[in-house]
């Protein structure tokens, strides 16, 4: 399966705009309904990426393995999960810290194509040949 990196890159500006709203606001709900986005893009159903086929219509140039991006919305929805569970609990330093950490990998790839959970992924194939 492939995926469209201009589609990554759009889905990670938007959940960067949805975390950095979600931590001016604390709005644990939020969190949660990015939390259900990033459940959607690992399964490979990804509802930004949706967004950006329904206004993009030319084909990419080039495209890439989608297992690695797919990797990523799961770490991305772990991070949510936390967060989301410490908004519930009022445990702000848990709420906050993964919510921020989140963030900061949507941002380095939406401003850099670095993607953190991808990188996760190529890592974990090279060290665990059962994985490939």
């Amino acid at each position: 399966m492939q995926a469209d990196p201009r589609a990554l890159r759009f889905a990670a500006a938007v959940t960067t705009a949805v975390l950095a709203l979600v931590l001016v606001t604390g709005s644990g709900w939020l969190l949660a309904a990015q939390a259900a986005v990033f459940a959607l893009g690992a399964l490979g159903a990804s509802p930004y990426g949706m967004i950006f086929k329904g206004i993009v219509k030319s084909p990419p140039r080039e495209s890439e393995d989608a297992r690695p991006p797919r990797f990523a919305q799961l770490v991305g929805l772990i991070f949510a999960l936390v967060g989301t569970v410490g908004y519930a609990t009022q445990t702000t330093p848990l709420a906050l810290g993964a919510t921020a950490a989140a963030l900061f990998a949507a941002f380095l790839n939406a401003a850099f194509g670095l993607c953190l959970g991808c990188e996760m992924y190529l890592i974990i194939r090279r060290i665990l040949p059962a994985a490939r």
